[in-house]
């Protein structure tokens, strides 16, 4: 467009519909409830895991410019061994929320700057399986979106600043690899600030001042602490009410969800 580029796959959306018979369903305001707390299920009766993973795979797909549902997609993925109908409504669920938002996709406007800063948060022991928590990263190069994640963890962390400092751990990394990949373009960027919305996380970053209650954190994530003191990366923080990384970790209500999207950059055009 003439004054920056509207990205989504609204074609594709309504393909998928159709092609798992979903056309005519009735939308829905967010692709998971907040109170949803999806488990093994082992009561629950089985259903065909073959069309289960297909549904999956295309929902992938779709968060090349989705990430309002990368949460949810990512979470229905950790049951493709052996999914129960209550996964399968929870990804049906995302299907009606996507069928309700076909034409939103990501805005890039033209002339933005190349200042580049990095949101990060986990939700705590959010996985109701085995306990792990899950770390939600956003990066921004001036007002746009470049790059987003949503992991669950790999260690077990217990308590908040744990889940929140590994997650600003990540975000390093992608603002490390930020850093350098815009060196091949010409721009030298100094440090980039990382957006953490745990006050304990920052403390711990810049200086372990909690070592008592931190000291089994493995050294890899100490590298945080390293990169700061170098001035590579600052952490800052910000309300977690504005952390738009948020969305990536855990379901949220309608009126979170809706602000944290738009946060994103995320706007429906129609052609």
């Amino acid at each position: 467009m003439e004054d920056g580029i509207f990205f989504n796959q609204s074609k594709y959306i309504k393909e998928m519909l159709k092609k798992f018979g979903l056309e005519d369903s009735k939308p829905m305001k967010t692709p998971m409830s907040s109170d949803d707390k999806l488990t093994k299920d082992e009561e629950c009766e089985s259903v065909d895991s073959t069309k289960y993973r297909g549904m999956i795979g295309s929902l992938l797909y779709i968060t090349a410019s989705r990430l309002d549902i990368m949460f949810s997609v990512c979470l229905c993925a950790r049951f493709q061994e052996a999914p129960k109908t209550s996964h399968l409504e929870a990804v049906k669920r995302i299907f009606r929320y996507i069928k309700g938002t076909t034409h939103l996709g990501l805005w890039y406007p033209k002339g933005t700057g190349i200042e580049t800063v990095i949101y990060a948060d986990s939700d705590h022991a959010g996985d109701y399986v085995d306990r792990k928590s899950t770390s939600g990263i956003c990066t921004f190069v001036g007002c746009c979106l470049t790059s987003w994640f949503s992991k669950k963890q790999t260690a077990l962390a217990i308590s908040t600043t744990d889940a929140e400092y590994v997650s600003a751990r990540k975000a390093c990394q992608q603002a490390l690899w930020m850093k350098q990949a815009l060196i091949d373009y010409d721009v030298r960027l100094d440090d980039v600030p990382i957006m953490c919305d745990n006050k304990g996380a920052i403390d711990l970053s810049k200086n372990p001042v909690q070592h008592s209650r931190t000291k089994h954190i493995e050294i890899r994530h100490h590298f945080l602490r390293d990169n700061v003191q170098k001035v590579h990366v600052s952490i800052e923080k910000v309300p977690f009410v504005d952390n738009v990384a948020d969305i990536l970790t855990k379901p949220l209500k309608r009126e979170s969800f809706n602000y944290l999207r738009l946060g994103l950059g995320m706007i429906e055009h129609i052609p």
